[in-house]
């Protein structure tokens, strides 16, 4: 039991880190880097246990993780009034599957190597396109729950980076 609630924690830490990194290069408000690192450990710790202990595949598993940084960043950004994106985006970025990426492209590339044996380059494209339907619905699910609560809420997203004068004189 402890094992496996620090490898959640310690998964959502390394998730966070990452995601402190990829805000600090789109320069976001300093107000905002807490709940960055909060929105990718929870989202990322999420996916992990969903997909660790719970058997999820890994598109359903960032669709739910996406959701929730999704919703999280609507939340928390009323509270400091910043824009959903700023958080949502560098919190979304340690979840994308580079892994499946890389391992897409070397079956690419060895593919083209290897174009006389009929064998080994089916095994190639196989792997290739494995990967690489992997890598396209891992980050189409990513863009679709983060996307999700803005276009449930557009009001919401909208007024949230306003202060409440700004939102008496619209």
């Amino acid at each position: 039991m402890i094992e496996t609630v620090s490898a959640i924690l310690a998964d959502g830490f390394f998730a966070a880190v990452a995601a402190l990194g990829f805000g600090a290069i789109s320069n976001p408000p300093m107000r905002a880097f807490p709940r960055i690192a909060l929105l990718a450990a929870a989202g990322h710790a999420l996916r992990f246990t969903l997909m660790t202990y719970f058997g999820v595949d890994i598109a359903t598993g960032s669709l739910c993780a996406s959701l929730t940084i999704g919703f999280g960043s609507m939340m928390l950004g009323r509270r400091i009034h910043c824009p959903t994106t700023v958080m949502s985006i560098p919190a979304l970025l340690p979840m994308i599957p580079g892994m499946y990426a890389y391992k897409s492209m070397f079956s690419i590339v060895m593919f083209f190597q290897k174009i006389d044996d009929t064998a080994v380059c089916a095994a190639y494209l196989d792997t290739a396109l494995r990967n690489g339907m992997i890598t396209v619905f891992v980050i189409l699910t990513l863009a679709a729950g983060a996307t999700l609560p803005i276009l449930m809420f557009p009001s919401k997203a909208y007024t949230m980076t306003r202060r409440q004068q700004c939102q008496n004189n619209a």
